[in-house]
């Protein structure tokens, strides 16, 4: 497991960029580079449950099982990965589900000269960190340019 590191300034307020990072309707939009059809469900809560989705070649549903682990509103947002969704299935006990289990996603907003500055850090399993290398650059320009959109 490595940490990872990312972050964008985006021209829009705190309170925009929040609404745009955990929104259904623009979560689906700039989490695109991660996989067609990403999405959540349940809840941003402090302590509840939400999974992390996406179809596979086969249609069926994969992703990762996550709790809330902090919510700061416009602030800071803390998702503890405890397993995987393989084949619409949760596993929270497999081998594979132990790699990531558990890691850390970690989402703090400051202000900056009337911006809003995004940081990431995440906690990845080390076969995927290219993918997110490759991945969070794109996704993070696609929030930006929705964060900012009049």
């Amino acid at each position: 497991m490595q940490k990872a590191h990312y972050s964008i300034l985006i021209n829009a307020p705190r309170v925009r960029v929040w609404q745009k990072l955990f929104d259904d309707a623009s979560y689906r939009i700039w989490t695109e580079p991660f996989a067609s059809g990403c999405h959540f469900q349940g809840s941003w809560n402090k302590g509840s449950k939400i999974l992390f989705l996406a179809p596979g070649e086969d249609g069926k549903l994969g992703g990762m099982v996550s709790r809330i682990a902090e919510n700061k509103p416009n602030e800071f947002m803390s998702i503890e990965h405890l397993g995987i969704v393989a084949e619409g299935v949760e596993d929270t006990t497999s081998e594979a589900a132990k790699k990531w289990a558990p890691s850390f996603e970690n989402y703090t907003l400051k202000d900056r000269d009337g911006a809003t500055e995004l940081l990431i850090e995440m906690d990845i399993e080390d076969s995927y960190a290219e993918f997110f290398d490759e991945m969070w650059p794109k996704a993070l320009q696609k929030l930006k340019e929705i964060s900012e959109a009049k």
